[in-house]
C-alpha cells in the first residue's frame, strides 16, 4: 500500500471563520497535539491583515510559540510581501500562496484579478529568494466555482504552469466549495501527475456535499499521496454560500488506516486532539469518528 501524507489546516482554514477568537495558548496547545500525532504538515496560521481575519491576529505569537517536531513542515498562508516578511521573521518553513481558478471567486476573495494576484506572488517569490523557505501554490475553486460554475481543466493546467514558472515547489488543487466529483478528481489529478510527475501535488477537499472522502479515494487511484484535512472537520469558505468544512483529519486517517494505507499520523492521538478541540470551541465538531468511535470500538451486550 502507498504511504499517504496527512496535512492539517485546522489552525488556519478552520479557525479563521469561527464565531469566537480562540485564545493563543489554546491554539498553540492544539498545534502541538497535531505535531505529536505525526501529521506531516501543519498550516499554522495566516499572515494577513488582522482587520481582514481577526481570528488570526496572533499569527506571530502562534508561529513562534509552538513546539516544532523534526520532519513536520510548519506552513502559513501569505497574501503579499508584507505577509511574507512577517512569516520569514517567524521562521516559517513554507509559504502557501492562494489564487482562485475562477476570476469571480478571486475578486470576491481578495478583490483582485488572477493576473494581479500573480503579480503580487512574483514579489513574494523575489523576497523569499535565497531564504530556503519553500513556496506552495494553491488553486482555489479548481473543481468548480459557486459563481461561474464549471472550471475547465485547461484553465487549471495553465495556472499550475504559472505557479511553476514563478518557482513554486509544490501545487495544491482546492475544492473550495465542495463541487468536485470523484470522476472529475480522478481525471484532473491524472492529467497533472502525467504532466508534472515530480511536482508534489496536494488535494484539498471540502465535504460540502458529502463527497470528500470519495474524492480522496479517486485521487489516490490516480496517484496522489498528499491530502489537506482539518482536525474536527472545521473550515469552509466565507465567500461561497453554503460552503461547509474541510474533510475531517481523523475521519480521513480512520478510513485509510482500516484500508491498510501507511501514514505517519496516529489515529488515537488525533481523536484525543479532536475532543480537545471541541471542548476549546464549546461546540460539537463535524467529525464523525470522534462521535461514533473507531470501527474496532465494540459495545457491551
Amino acid at each position: 500500500m502507498k504511504h499517504i501524507y496527512i496535512q492539517d489546516v485546522m489552525a488556519r482554514d478552520g479557525l479563521q471563520i469561527e464565531d469566537q477568537f480562540m485564545p493563543t495558548e489554546q491554539k498553540i496547545d492544539l498545534i502541538n497535539r497535531l505535531s505529536n500525532s505525526g501529521v506531516d504538515k501543519i498550516e499554522v496560521t495566516s499572515f494577513v491583515s488582522p482587520k481582514a481575519v481577526p481570528n488570526l491576529r496572533d499569527a506571530e505569537d502562534v508561529m513562534t510559540g509552538i513546539d516544532r517536531k523534526d520532519g513536520t513542515v510548519y506552513a502559513a498562508l501569505v497574501p503579499n510581501v508584507k505577509g511574507a516578511e512577517r512569516a520569514v521573521a517567524c521562521g516559517t518553513d513554507e509559504i502557501n500562496l492562494v489564487v482562485s481558478a475562477s476570476e469571480t471567486h478571486n475578486q470576491k476573495n481578495v478583490r483582485r484579478t488572477v493576473n494581479e494576484s500573480f503579480a503580487d506572488f512574483q514579489k513574494v517569490a523575489n523576497h523569499l529568494s535565497g531564504t530556503g523557505i519553500k513556496i506552495n501554490g494553491s488553486l482555489a475553486t479548481s473543481f468548480g466555482c459557486p459563481f461561474e460554475g464549471k472550471v475547465e481543466d485547461d484553465r487549471v493546467l495553465n495556472l499550475v504552469e504559472d505557479y511553476l514558472e514563478l518557482g513554486a515547489d509544490g501545487i495544491t488543487l482546492a475544492d473550495t466549495t465542495g463541487m468536485a466529483t470523484p470522476k472529475q478528481v480522478n481525471r484532473l489529478t491524472t492529467e497533472i501527475l502525467d504532466r508534472w510527475p515530480d511536482v508534489p501535488l496536494t488535494l484539498h477537499f471540502h465535504n460540502t456535499r458529502g463527497m470528500g472522502l470519495a474524492n480522496v479515494m479517486e485521487a489516490i487511484r490516480a496517484g496522489a499521496v498528499r491530502f489537506d484535512a482539518s482536525l474536527g472537520g472545521l473550515g469552509g469558505c466565507p465567500f461561497a454560500p453554503g460552503a461547509t468544512g474541510n474533510i475531517c483529519t481523523e475521519d480521513l486517517v480512520h478510513m485509510l488506516v482500516f484500508m491498510g494505507y501507511q501514514m505517519n499520523a496516529d489515529l488515537d492521538l488525533l481523536l484525543a486532539a479532536s475532543k480537545k478541540l471541541g471542548t476549546a470551541l464549546g461546540h460539537d465538531v463535524p467529525g464523525q469518528v470522534v462521535k461514533a468511535g473507531k470501527i474496532t470500538d465494540l459495545h457491551a451486550v
